[in-house]
């Protein structure tokens, strides 16, 4: 057979499912490519994680016999059948990238309103694999899961980050309310660059939580533990820098996302430019100072 792929959301970041199927299909003898718009394939896949409103949709190619369209960005049903989904990625579709990527864990007990996962993986935190199933000994680890410390497992996968050697880079974040002397104990012993958290509920305080991380740990440099703090989703600009200011205080990185950015008000698109320009934000402590 003749594949195709689309990756709709652009080629910003590896799309783990067209990986997975180009491998999978290539292990069977078929020729796997980008879509070519003068070509013709038996099979086309179009693949986007984000929804309409971010990723605008690939016009429909009509030079494939069979399309399939998948990803979260169409809906939360469509996946990937196991023997695909436990197939080690052809990580030579994106050659401008060198880490590997990949989930150990899927689903989240929090069920934050904002996002999908619970809807799409479920509420209870599982493992999903182990390490070997997406990693070959690359320097960097990407990993993508949404509440690793829920999982009754996330030691052992702790441990399976460690023993890489690899840096790992947790790119969903870390449940600060699941940590404890044990799990930060093996943290200490992943090699990280920076650490990310979120506070993402204004109308829950986590600062005891924070002040317990930092009295398991012995990192003290606020530039490697960042903590995502979302804004512009049913919180109030004095509930934003009161989460800003806190984290501050602790020795935390905040570092603002902006909830549906395209219709939110001046001030807290200043407050996002204020807050991630690190220059900026080290040089001036208080947003009611800041003159951008």
């Amino acid at each position: 057979m003749k594949i195709g792929l689309i990756d709709v959301d652009g080629h910003n970041f590896p799309n783990i499912a067209l990986m997975k199927l180009s491998a999978w299909h290539k292990s069977h003898g078929d020729s796997v490519e980008w879509w070519d718009g003068f070509a013709h394939y038996d099979r086309l896949y179009m693949s986007k994680v984000f929804t309409t409103e971010y990723s605008p949709d690939a016009l429909e190619p009509c030079n494939a016999d069979e399309i399939i369209k998948g990803g979260t960005g169409y809906n939360l049903t469509n996946k990937l059948p196991d023997y695909i989904e436990h197939q080690y990625p052809d990580y030579s579709l994106y050659p401008q990238f060198h880490e590997a990527y990949g989930f150990l864990t899927r689903g989240c007990p929090r069920h934050c309103k904002f996002c999908i996962v619970g809807d799409k993986e479920g509420l209870c935190s599982h493992k999903v694999a182990d390490l070997s199933e997406f990693w070959r000994e690359q320097l960097g680890i990407k990993l993508l899961d949404p509440n690793l410390l829920a999982c009754c497992e996330h030691e052992d996968l702790l441990q399976q980050l460690a023993k890489s050697g690899a840096e790992v880079d947790f790119t969903q974040g870390l449940d600060i309310r699941l940590i404890t002397a044990d799990n930060v104990a093996l943290l200490n012993k992943v090699k990280t660059k920076m650490l990310h958290f979120a506070w993402d509920n204004p109308d829950q305080d986590l600062t005891r939580y924070f002040q317990k991380f930092n009295g398991l740990t012995a990192c003290k440099d606020e530039r490697k533990k960042r903590v995502y703090v979302l804004i512009n989703f049913g919180s109030t600009q004095e509930q934003d820098l009161y989460r800003i200011y806190t984290l501050q205080e602790l020795g935390f990185d905040p570092y603002v996302m902006v909830f549906n950015k395209s219709d939110a008000p001046r001030q807290t698109k200043r407050l996002q430019r204020w807050c991630n320009n690190k220059f900026v934000y080290r040089s001036c402590k208080r947003f009611e100072d800041y003159k951008g």
